[in-house]
């Protein structure tokens, strides 16, 4: 049972960057799926750092190279990209969604605000697979994560997927 309409609204986001502060390391790559069947309506932004300063174990995590990272586009291209994208693929406000939203809301609410003329499609709110689903289960202590099919590869595209696909069961058995 997929109620069409509001699936439109869900939006999983992983992002991956080059070390833990906000404005002093770069977000450097991200991933969004939005949460219905099928999963193809995804969108990837490679994100040049703003700064030269960076964590090497942070940054390979992601599988490049600080030299890499120097040629992916600009943030003040990407982010109202991103922002275009999620316009064209969702009527309302998008649900933000991810399986760590402390960082990942952090970030792209940051990179949103500093390079999307100061907007924030998804507002000041986000939601967290985990808490859902342990509650769901009444177990805090539940994995589900075991559950992805895609393989979680640090690809945010992939990661995020991964975690659509056992969000998208969830909100089928609360029928959301």
């Amino acid at each position: 049972m997929h109620k069409k309409n509001n699936k439109k609204k869900h939006v999983v986001i992983d992002i991956e960057a080059n070390g833990p502060i906000i404005g002093k390391h770069s977000m450097i790559d991200f991933g969004m799926v939005i949460v219905e069947p099928g999963f193809q309506r995804t969108f990837r932004g490679k994100i040049r750092p703003i700064s030269d300063e960076y964590v090497f174990e942070a940054l390979n995590v992601s599988g490049y190279s600080h030299e890499e990272t120097k040629t992916f586009d600009a943030p003040e291209l990407v982010m109202p990209q991103a922002a275009n994208w999620l316009a064209e693929n969702i009527q309302d406000r998008p649900i933000f969604w991810s399986d760590n939203n402390g960082f990942d809301k952090s970030w792209m609410h940051w990179y949103f605000l500093i390079y999307n003329n100061g907007r924030d499609p998804f507002g000041h709110s986000s939601r967290r697979i985990t808490d859902l689903i342990c509650g769901i289960e009444k177990n805090l202590k539940y994995n589900w994560k075991r559950k992805r099919k895609t393989k979680h590869d640090h690809n945010p595209v992939n990661d995020a997927k991964g975690n659509a696909e056992v969000l998208l069961e969830y909100l089928d058995k609360l029928a959301l």
